[in-house]
């Protein structure tokens, strides 16, 4: 078997939102914390009984370390509402129906299906979710009038309504629209692929700044090509295709204590490297003289530096920006002040952007 279920019976409701609530089932004598998709399973009360997937928990997974209710045992009916015939999570017992952007009976169907080119429009593409919400704080404090749309991949978490960033990034104003592509779900807009998701963020929802990268939970295996962050490199492809501009932000961290990612991370060598073969702008922060020295050597060694546009900018109004907006927005567990460096490439894009959308 590759899961493992329990019944439990609800203890207490935590969190509620629309879409997701936070939930403690007791599984056995113990109470553990479970996330409920709404859209999926419909609400759960107290004292309701649940189909629980404890993999995770029983695993001792990280940041994928959640139980998830797969059916409410008091409710098992549930009615489709809505148009659209697109499915996502294809052929697995957990299928759901959309209304995809593309789809001939989406009202956006002509608006896709007559996109020529982005005519040269910067889009920007991440390889961690935690840069979504600087990038979007220091751009809406830069241009508050700027729209900006996030393009949630395949990557890592399927469901929106698992990522935090994206619900207080939407509370603060900072994030307008969320396009979900691929087998991702729950965004204001639904697509097929990445290429339709940039094209319905542009097209259809007027976004002026359009971030495309994957939800939270990115997998690694410590290999060259053995992680999920290698859609970087093929999306840097894909905006070209479509006649856009890539701005690569890359993942930079002095503070990781692992040599594979010291610096520039082997993730984005191996993507800017290796899997993209198209140029993107690469927008590189400016930081002090060793640390500059060594991230210098590994665009040289890695053939990068004649790939790709590398333009060096100062990144650290992005600190203030957080400190403004009040995000307490984390990578691998380390804050702005304990991985600086990595905060300040993320600022380093945006100011990248500035005379071209900002």
């Amino acid at each position: 078997m590759m899961i493992r279920t329990r019944e439990g019976t609800v203890a207490e409701i935590c969190v509620e939102r629309e879409d997701l609530q936070e939930i403690r089932v007791e599984i056995g004598g113990s109470r553990m914390p479970a996330l409920v998709y709404t859209g999926m399973t419909g609400r759960v009360a107290k004292g309701d009984r649940v189909l629980v997937n404890t993999t995770a928990q029983f695993l001792g997974l990280g940041t994928g370390g959640y139980d998830f209710v797969i059916a409410n045992l008091n409710n098992t009916k549930a009615d489709i509402t809505g148009a659209g015939h697109i499915m996502k999570l294809r052929y697995t017992p957990l299928q759901l129906k959309c209304l995809a952007a593309e789809e001939q009976q989406s009202k956006l169907h002509s608006v896709i299906e007559s996109f020529e080119s982005l005519g040269g429009r910067p889009v920007v593409t991440i390889p961690l979710h935690s840069m979504l919400g600087p990038i979007c704080a220091l751009a809406k404090r830069l241009k508050p009038g700027v729209k900006t749309g996030y393009v949630m991949t395949d990557g890592a978490a399927l469901p929106a309504a698992f990522s935090k960033t994206i619900t207080d990034l939407k509370k603060k104003g900072l994030l307008d629209v969320v396009v979900t592509c691929g087998n991702a779900f729950g965004g204001d807009l639904e697509t097929v692929n990445f290429y339709t998701g940039i094209i319905a963020a542009v097209e259809a929802a007027k976004c002026d700044l359009v971030i495309v990268g994957m939800g939270p939970g990115i997998t690694g295996t410590g290999t060259r090509y053995g992680f999920t962050g290698v859609e970087q490199g093929y999306i840097i492809d894909g905006i070209n295709t479509l006649g856009g501009l890539p701005v690569a932000v890359p993942r930079i961290s002095f503070s990781d204590t692992r040599q594979r990612h010291r610096g520039i991370s082997h993730h984005s060598l191996t993507v800017l490297g290796r899997i993209a073969k198209t140029t993107s702008l690469l927008p590189m922060p400016e930081l002090e003289g060793p640390k500059l020295e060594y991230i210098t050597g590994q665009l040289r060694e890695h053939g990068i530096e004649k790939k790709h546009i590398i333009v060096f900018n100062r990144g650290e109004e992005v600190l203030q920006a957080m400190e403004d907006y009040d995000l307490k927005t984390t990578t691998m567990g380390r804050n702005a002040e304990e991985d600086r460096d990595f905060f300040l490439g993320a600022g380093a894009s945006v100011m990248a952007l500035r005379g071209l959308l900002l």
